[in-house]
């Protein structure tokens, strides 16, 4: 057998959206190896390991949509007209008409247009088209389509689903560029007050936000995801690596804020207090995060709180949010009771157990109840504190508000992979080719999406997806938005350089993301860096999402610091991103040292530190010709402030014409230390450093408003650009 794909299966593949080449991080053309391709199209259930079975695949793939009356989902864009194929028995009449979300039938325009009939399991089929008028609605409406004489007909339906052309992005700076909208970018849980369970909560999120709104001018505050992770112990550490993309961690509960805590015996009010005050000890103490102890704390004591009877206006409001989410709550809330029951691996349970809509599923439910609801009221509590942390920023001045973090994937043994299987990809796992920064590649033990079967089911699990995660805030920062165009799957057991690129449908994703962030009122954020086809940046500014620009990362075709002033306008603009040491580490050279320490580097150490070193030199030397950084006599072994350099940094920010700012909290205290090394897992805590200053002595939310520091940085990004 041939090393790379042969012509059958690589047409097979590209009907499939599955690349056989691509051009890497260095510009380099790569071809993908046969076993890859063969692999990720087994995942898809496309046998194709010899070349009849491949070509008998390609015919199926090519006569799929003339099986069908319609299309599996239609997704259009505003003020555009679009045509629908419908097929029927080849000479039958047609007709299609739209169903409109909010009430109201249009009817569609049959466009005179020839198509040749095909040949379907011995009949032919013909194919009518239709035209979809670009002044529809917004929203999520019913297509249908009927074939044959009156009396005689049969019908057909799938979603169609109307999007915005573009988002209205955030106000331009251009009318007051001494005020640009900046915020700070927080990894939450390692911001802890005084009050804190050793966890920074929605609380203390509340809390930075009203004060950095007010004190200093902020106007968003950008977090980590929130997503949930398996109630049981240990717990996951990686914001990034949850069981849920739709439901949110309870860690983040604030328990005292809860309105039945009010209405506990003083017995159990002891009881709740005795679980804090062990914790708070912590929250001072050089000492990595402890999940696990802090989880254990709080289950209990939200179990307490849980048993509280509710006021008849809190049930009402309870079974109201039970109502809205439904099916998927109900799912998920199920996998944490199974799980503390049989593990947090759903292919290690009982097979009975494995489908979610099984007898078996439904009589072990009935039987876990209350261990069903307290995980249901979990979501409830958290929801009510999310909604209240984005109302105290907005009411604080803020412009945008919180902004939440989308992850790229979920757990292959969690709630998601459990209750979504039908449209997730088994034996598959998504990450990274080799880049710069990652040179063997990335594996992010994450089971993608199917294409297919995503389109098959409308849509419908990333929508609710999307409605949960944009419902109480001002935006939300996609990670690795890449994904929504192709993604880079990994078949298991081989090594992370080895996957392929399979390709989605980015219209009808990138508009359903759009189309809820309308609705939300929010912006969207696209995490666009690593190795990005040139098009991708240009149509997701077409479609008013911004993305995001690292100032170590903007370089010119030269390679040269990019001018500030011809960065992107539509993008969050940030001096450094969490999967890089902050600023003053950065500049010290920590992630050449720690990546040499690891194994992760595929130049010699000493190349790394040459190039490093002569790409921030050639950034402090911008800095000194532009007037943000005194000179220095770098030839004579003087080395220039830290803080006067990440000052000068964020200075340069404000001269870009970017429409948000990002300061991450780590710089504004001076923290040296990664919070994330990718491509490790124990290797390096990841994700579980507290907020901490240059001396690795934590810092506390009360603790930012003395710091001088802080209101430095505030101030280099509030003003113009011109020097200090």
């Amino acid at each position: 057998m041939s090393e790379h794909p042969t012509h059958v299966l690589g047409e097979l593949a590209a009907a499939h959206g599955v690349a056989t080449e691509f051009w890497d991080w260095q510009g380099r053309y790569v071809e993908v190896s046969r076993d890859a391709v063969v692999g990720v199209l087994a995942a898809l259930d496309v046998p194709a390991g010899t070349e009849e079975s491949a070509l008998a695949a390609l015919d199926e793939v090519r006569e799929r949509p003339w099986r069908r009356t319609l299309p599996e989902v239609v997704v259009t864009r505003a003020g555009r007209p679009h045509e629908v194929p419908v097929h029927v028995p080849d000479g039958e009449p047609a007709r299609a008409w739209v169903e409109l979300e909010g009430g109201g039938t249009v009817s569609l325009e049959q466009t005179d247009r020839w198509v040749e009939p095909r040949i379907v399991a011995g009949s032919p089929v013909g194919e009518a088209t239709f035209r979809v008028p670009a002044d529809l609605p917004l929203g999520w409406h019913t297509l249908r389509a009927s074939a044959g004489e009156a009396g005689s007909t049969s019908e057909a339906e799938t979603h169609l689903v109307v999007t915005p052309d573009r988002l209205d992005a955030p106000g331009s700076r251009s009318a007051d560029p001494a005020c640009p909208v900046w915020g700070f970018m927080a990894q939450l849980y390692s911001l802890r007050s005084k009050r804190s369970w050793a966890h920074g909560d929605l609380d203390d999120l509340a809390e930075l936000a009203r004060w950095s709104a007010t004190d200093l001018g902020a106007g968003f505050v950008l977090i980590n995801p929130l997503h949930a992770p398996a109630p049981t112990t240990p717990i996951e550490p990686s914001p990034y690596l949850p069981v849920t993309r739709r439901f949110v961690s309870p860690l983040y509960i604030r328990v005292e804020q809860i309105p039945e805590h009010a209405y506990l015996t003083g017995a159990g009010r002891a009881e709740i207090e005795r679980y804090a005050l062990g914790l708070r000890s912590r929250n001072a103490a050089d000492i990595l995060l402890d999940r696990d102890e802090v989880w254990e704390a709080k289950r209990a004591a939200l179990a307490l709180v849980h048993a509280v009877t509710r006021s008849p206006a809190r049930e009402s409001d309870y079974g109201g949010f039970m109502a809205r989410e439904g099916e998927g709550l109900l799912d998920f809330a199920t996998w944490c009771a199974f799980s503390e029951v049989h593990g947090a691996v759903w292919s290690d349970w009982p097979e009975e157990l494995h489908n979610p809509s099984s007898p078996a599923v439904a009589a072990a439910r009935k039987e876990l109840a209350e261990r069903v609801d307290f995980f249901c009221w979990l979501q409830w509590v958290v929801d009510e504190q999310l909604a209240l942390a984005q109302r105290r920023a907005t009411e604080a001045g803020m412009s945008v508000g919180v902004v939440h973090d989308l992850a790229v994937g979920v757990h292959p043994g969690g709630s998601d992979a459990w209750a979504l299987q039908d449209v997730m990809a088994r034996g598959m796992s998504v990450g990274a080719p080799p880049d710069a920064f990652n040179q063997i590649g990335q594996d992010w033990s994450q089971p993608p999406w199917r294409p297919d079967r995503l389109a098959a089911a409308g849509y419908l699990p990333y929508r609710d997806m999307l409605r949960t995660v944009l419902r109480h805030c001002g935006g939300v920062r996609v990670d690795h938005i890449l994904g929504l165009f192709r993604l880079w799957w990994v078949p298991e057991g081989m090594p992370s350089s080895a996957g392929t690129y399979v390709r989605y449908d980015h219209e009808a994703l990138v508009g359903i993301l759009a189309l809820e962030a309308w609705r939300a009122g929010a912006v969207v954020i696209g995490e666009d860096l690593g190795t990005v086809e040139p098009w991708v940046r240009d149509y997701l500014a077409e479609r008013g999402l911004l993305g995001t620009s690292i100032l170590w990362f903007e370089r010119n075709d030269q390679g040269q610091p990019r001018p500030p002033e011809t960065w992107r306008e539509l993008c969050l603009a940030a001096v450094t991103t969490h999967d890089l040491p902050p600023t003053a580490g950065y500049l010290d050279g920590e992630h050449i040292r720690l990546r040499d320490r690891l194994g992760l580097l595929t130049r010699p150490v000493q190349e790394e530190r040459r190039l490093d070193e002569a790409d921030r030199s050639s950034w402090l030397r911008l800095l000194v010709e532009r007037g943000w950084l005194p000179a220095y006599d770098s030839d004579g072994g003087e080395e220039p402030d830290e803080e006067e350099v990440t000052v000068a940094l964020h200075r340069a920010l404000a001269a870009t014409p970017s429409r948000l700012l990002g300061v991450a909290l780590t710089d504004a205290v001076g923290d040296r230390r990664t919070m994330n090394q990718p491509g490790t897992h124990a290797e390096y805590p990841n994700w579980q450093l507290p907020l901490a200053d240059a001396s690795a002595r934590p810092v506390l939310l009360e603790d930012l408003v003395t710091l001088p520091r802080v209101a430095r940085l505030a101030a280099a990004v509030r003003r113009s650009g011109a020097p200090a």
